[in-house]
C-alpha cells in the first residue's frame, strides 16, 4: 500500500491536493548496465547466460568492462 502524502507537503510543492503524488515524488531509478572487473569474468557470465555473439567495452574510466550484444 502506498503511503499518503500530507496536504501541507502538497501545498509547499504546489501539487494538487486531490491527486496522490507519491509516484511523482518517488520515481524508480534506472538501473545501469552489468559490469565486470575483468574480461574473463564477463566471458564466463556470457557463457552461463548462453550469449554467443558479444563484444566487450571498457567503462568507468577503463576500470570495468561491460558486455554489448551483437
Amino acid at each position: 500500500m502506498v503511503r499518503k502524502i500530507h496536504t501541507r507537503f502538497k501545498r509547499y510543492h504546489k501539487i494538487s491536493t486531490h491527486i496522490n503524488a507519491y509516484k511523482l515524488l518517488h520515481f524508480q531509478k534506472k538501473k545501469g548496465a552489468r559490469t565486470f572487473s575483468t574480461e574473463a569474468k564477463a566471458a564466463e557470465y556470457a557463457k552461463s547466460k548462453g550469449i554467443a555473439r558479444y563484444t566487450v567495452e571498457k567503462v568507468k574510466k577503463g576500470k570495468r568492462v561491460k558486455i554489448i550484444l551483437g
